[in-house]
């Protein structure tokens, strides 16, 4: 085989995918992220908090924290990140309380963008709004049961990063290069795992991915053809695997069930490393932020896979996984 078959034919060809795989990314994400800053412009993001102030007290947190939550909802974990820094001083937490803030935030954040890319691969807007409200709560409640019964890290969380004003303080026009950048990240990143992919499943690590994950994937309910996405979701985050799963379900080779399952196991468990290590420089623990976060993810799937066995078709492809949009 010449070398353009080799190395240049596959490179353009990820390449192609990689940038039709972003476009259908960016259509979704350019409008949700200036929607949310007018909503910061305007200082609206308050008005969401309020409503959070007496779920915040039942998990053991102060009802400030309601505040740090809506930010991170309605934005992004970094925003959320910025307002907690800002209370810090005045609301001391402890190190389970800090740990019940950060899985609160893992398992619910980015809420606009990432329920508009799950969206679009077919699953309703409106269950997986609740589900991860709900998953995030329940979280929460158990884990600030667990410690305090059990009383563990009740000693004073230990915060290791500090104030950056200069995300507060940055002109529109400071904040759209650093969304274009973004933006410029998210096409390299998607490239990278397309061409990892596309290396492994050559090599055949990805055929030996599916048979090891087999077993706990079919007891979990979500099919093999599903299974090495949902892992670039559970490690990479929600925007990346979700925009190769959206790409996928427009192909027809995933089942819709399985989008369904992959796609709400991945959006209440995703960025396991990435983003457990962020919310531990607030003073989280890994026992809550890692293994409870991906335990009790894996325990609400595979109890929606039973309850959906008893759901009529018509009433779950309305109200559920529903009929994405075939390319």
């Amino acid at each position: 085989m010449s070398l353009k078959e080799n190395l240049i034919q596959p490179a353009l060809d990820t390449v192609k995918d990689a940038a039709r795989i972003s476009l259908d990314l960016f259509k979704i994400m350019i409008p949700v992220v200036i929607a949310v800053k007018i909503l910061q412009e305007f200082n609206l993001v308050g008005y969401l908090a309020a409503p959070l102030a007496p779920i915040m007290k039942l998990v053991g947190l102060p009802g400030e924290m309601g505040l740090v939550w809506a930010t991170a909802l309605i934005n992004n974990i970094y925003s959320g990140l910025i307002v907690f820094l800002s209370l810090a001083q005045d609301q001391p937490l402890t190190a389970a309380q800090a740990t019940v803030l950060g899985t609160m935030i893992l398992v619910a954040h980015s809420m606009p963008v990432e329920l508009r890319v799950v969206q679009s691969s077919g699953p309703k807007l409106g269950f997986q709004l609740m589900i991860r409200m709900a998953a995030a709560f329940l979280m929460g409640l158990v884990l600030h049961l667990i410690y305090q019964n059990l009383d563990v890290l009740q000693g004073p969380a230990n915060i290791l990063l500090t104030p950056d004003n200069s995300a507060v303080e940055k002109t529109i026009l400071e904040w759209a290069l650093g969304e274009i950048r973004n933006l410029i990240s998210i096409f390299g990143i998607i490239f990278c795992l397309l061409a990892i992919m596309r290396i492994l499943t050559k090599i055949r690590v990805i055929a030996a991915m599916d048979f090891l994950l087999r077993p706990f994937l079919t007891m979990m309910g979500i099919g093999t053809k599903a299974s090495a996405l949902t892992v670039v979701g559970l490690t990479m985050g929600l925007s990346y695997g979700g925009g190769m799963i959206i790409h996928e379900t427009k192909s027809g080779r995933i089942d819709k069930r399985d989008v369904f399952y992959s796609l709400t196991l991945m959006s209440i468990c995703h960025s396991l490393i990435e983003d457990t290590l962020l919310l531990m420089m607030i003073g989280g623990h890994v026992s809550g932020l890692f293994w409870g976060r991906l335990i009790m993810s894996c325990l609400i799937v595979a109890a929606l896979v039973q309850i959906t066995k008893f759901i009529p078709d018509s009433f779950a492809d309305k109200y559920l996984w529903g009929l994405p949009k075939q390319s």
